[in-house]
């Protein structure tokens, strides 16, 4: 039996007692008929008023979907006491019993309204409530859209650095077998100066051996470069002993024009490497953060929905209080505008029906502690007014009044058995149901709650909590698992970082030490000769000693040569010597993440020196422009790997292929502020992509093997670890600009030098 029939049960066999009691009351005298009825009327009033509050209660207590039928039954319930009040007053005999008929009237309209007043609040808070759980629903879809996006990314990430691996993997082979060429030769040379016939064969062969594995490393795709191997090692197979040496020059300097040209490629793809693993950490930790949004989202909402359910407002203000922090936490998420957008603004209606819900709870709390106290006054004067009648119904004849008060008593107990035994079989279920499902709140996994086989309205709420709660389950185990998949992946991903990051290093000591041999050639090879023809000019001049044929004109002009030679030999090997210091200082900033003091201009003339066969290749012009003895203290490292990336960038991007053009670096003195500013004279940037050149892999080049990381990874330098800012200027066809400001001391250098000083 449902628990309407229960309640219209109790209600219905009162009144069915009390009718035969009016009955019996007619038949004996029709004036005690009048005051009899006039008493039951009242009885009856005063337990529809009872019933009329238990279906307050019910209202109160029931879920959203099943408040519309105790609404009906209230207004049904209010109206039929109405409609008994009315007709109560024309039994009335006495004043009395016509003012407490009155007053009861207006008491009644009173807590009809208020109740009126408190369904229409009451209906608006189950609104406000059913779009928070939308609002907490879409929330939750948007984090998981953004974890699916930021998933597909990580997987475009993991394709795009096994393709870069497979091209580190070609460079590193023919830089290889080119340096092994290289040593062949100079073997080649050695056996050419001891003139050993034997010797000079096996050099010959090792050559042609290495030279077949260049050609082979190079492949299908640098057909030219091995066709001119090819024939250089041809060349010198085929020369006799005198040839020989002049063909291994050729084809030693042809060796080191392609390593210059292959270490530098090798670098660039392993700084793209580096950059795209740490975008793809980063990118992990972004998917983990978003899932743990969408966790916090669902504890918020269970826990929202239980405080609202109880009305506690108090509980409910401090989730509004904890929302806010989720919102933040979803400001602060790098993913895309949009999905932020929407997730930013789910919260924020989210929280604005919650504290709308809120003071709509306070009214309901005050709406109650009202109604409360008017039914309490009701009831008072219900039962007053029932105890006029009844009185004056004694006052017609004790032996009807016996009769009446014997029938109404045994109506009441009946009643009140009936009332005891249905509030008995809704009570008990209904206290089991409350205490599974505070145990449920509790401990989520403590299992379905028993009252689920009912047939009856608690059987239905039982029904959908364990469905509830069941879904809750899943998606928490969902979500663990995800979250562990996630934390290997990223644990994984730090390591083959870490790898990458020294391998990077090394290869950058390499690329300079192809750069030191390259710029000190030249000083050395004068040097070299000059060293040479000295020996010569001594053998010559002790030849003449020996002979006695020493003329003094002779030792003139062997101490002229004296003095040249060793003036060209100091100058050169000086030279040397200033390019080897200048290049090792710049190996230490790139490999080093230490943040030292140094001299501007003589810095940025090392740096570039150092992107010297990159330059010439291209055919650019660079100039700089800065004051003397500029004194800077940052991070040498950072600030190289901005400027090489923002000079290659114009280099291989702002001209046109063969075309010639000019690169200028200007550094600007402020006070405390450092302005450094690389100008090209190129074909500009469109208007369109302006906006977009610092985001991450955009790039119109991609055609080309360009990644769209080397502006994204200046702009995150310059911001954060330069603690400066960046701009860029365009226009197209003339040229494009990019300004960098920065402090000349770093805030934790500048402290560090105070404390020295102290």
């Amino acid at each position: 039996m449902r628990i309407r029939d229960k309640i219209m049960l109790v209600g219905g066999i009162p009144i069915a007692i009390a009718a035969g009691i009016a009955v019996a009351a007619w038949l004996l005298l029709s004036e005690a008929e009048r005051a009899r009825s006039g008493a039951v009327l009242a009885g009856a009033i005063y337990r529809d008023l009872l019933v009329a509050m238990t279906i307050r209660d019910d209202y109160v207590s029931a879920n959203p979907a099943e408040r519309d039928p105790h609404t009906e039954r209230f207004r049904e319930q209010a109206a039929s006491a109405q409609v008994q009040l009315a007709s109560l007053g024309p039994l009335a005999r006495t004043q009395a019993q016509r003012r407490e008929v009155a007053s009861l009237q207006d008491t009644l309209a009173r807590y009809v309204a208020r109740m009126d007043e408190y369904i229409a609040v009451t209906t608006v808070n189950d609104r406000l409530i059913a779009e928070m759980s939308l609002r907490a629903a879409r929330l939750v879809n948007l984090a998981d859209e953004a974890r699916a996006r930021q998933h597909a990314s990580n997987a475009d990430i993991i394709t795009t650095l096994t393709e870069k691996d497979q091209q580190l993997r070609r460079l590193r082979d023919i830089v290889d077998r080119a340096y092994q060429l290289r040593a062949t030769l100079w073997g080649l040379q050695t056996a050419l100066q001891h003139s050993d016939g034997h010797d000079h064969g096996f050099a010959v062969a090792q050559m042609r051996h290495a030279a077949s594995g260049l050609a082979e490393a190079l492949g299908a795709g640098r057909g030219g470069a091995a066709l001119e191997l090819g024939n250089l090692a041809r060349a010198a197979a085929a020369a006799g002993p005198a040839e020989t040496g002049t063909v291994a020059e050729r084809l030693l300097a042809w060796c080191d024009r392609l390593l210059k040209i292959e270490v530098t490629a090798q670098r660039a793809l392993q700084e793209e490497v580096a950059q795209l693993l740490t975008y793809s950490v980063e990118a992990n930790e972004t998917e983990q953060a978003t899932q743990n949004v969408a966790v916090s989202t669902l504890k918020l909402g269970q826990e929202t929905h239980e405080a609202l359910t109880r009305r506690d407002a108090d509980v409910a203000e401090r989730k509004l209080a904890r929302s806010g922090e989720l919102a933040n936490i979803a400001a602060a998420l790098p993913i895309s505008p949009l999905i932020q957008t929407d997730m930013i603004d789910a919260i924020t209606e989210w929280r604005e029906r919650l504290g709308t819900t809120i003071e709509g709870i306070r009214k309901q709390n005050a709406m109650i502690a009202d109604m409360d106290r008017t039914a309490s006054a009701m009831v008072a004067k219900a039962r007053s007014l029932n105890d006029l009648f009844t009185g004056d119904a004694d006052w017609l004849g004790a032996f009807i009044g016996h009769v009446l008060v014997i029938g109404a008593t045994i109506g009441l107990l009946f009643g009140s058995m009936a009332a005891f035994a249905a509030a008995r079989s809704i009570t008990m279920p209904l206290r089991r149901l409350q205490g599974s499902m505070l145990a449920l709140a509790a401990d989520p996994l403590a299992g379905r709650i028993a009252e689920s086989d009912r047939r009856d309205e608690l059987g239905d709420m039982a029904r959908a909590a364990n469905v509830f709660v069941t879904e809750i389950s899943r998606r928490e185990r969902d979500l663990r698992h995800a979250k562990e998949r996630t934390d290997e992946t990223l644990a994984e991903l730090r390591q083959t970082q870490a790898d990458l990051i020294q391998a990077e290093k090394l290869a950058s000591l390499g690329q300079l030490v192809a750069g030191v041999a390259h710029e000190i050639n030249t000083p050395l090879g004068i040097a070299l000769t000059t060293a040479t023809l000295l020996g010569d000019e001594a053998q010559e001049f002790e030849r003449a000693l020996d002979g006695n044929q020493l003329a003094r004109s002779r030792l003139a002009h062997f101490l002229d040569r004296m003095k040249e030679g060793s003036r060209l030999l100091f100058d050169n090997l000086g030279r040397a010597s200033d390019l080897v210091h200048s290049f090792k200082q710049v190996a230490v900033d790139q490999v080093s993440d230490e943040p030292r003091r140094f001299e501007m201009k003589g810095w940025l003339e090392d740096v570039i020196r150092s992107l010297g066969p990159l330059l010439r290749k291209t055919r650019h012009a660079v100039a700089i422009d800065c004051p003397a003895r500029l004194q800077v203290a940052t991070y040498p490292g950072a600030l190289a790997q901005v400027l090489t990336n923002l000079v290659i960038n114009a280099a291989l991007h702002a001209y046109d292929e063969g075309e010639s053009g000019r690169i200028t670096i200007a550094v600007e003195e402020a006070p405390d502020q450092l302005r450094l500013t690389v100008r090209d004279d190129g074909k500009g940037i469109a208007p369109q992509h302006l906006g977009r050149i610092f985001d991450p892999f955009f790039t119109t080049a991609r055609h080309r093997g360009s990644t769209g990381l080397g502006l994204h990874i200046v702009y995150n330098l310059v911001t954060n670890k330069l603690q400066g800012r960046i701009d860029v200027e365009s226009r197209p066809g003339v040229g494009t600009a990019f300004r960098i400001e920065m402090p000349k001391q770093l805030a934790g250098e500048a402290r560090a030098e105070a404390l020295a000083a102290l």
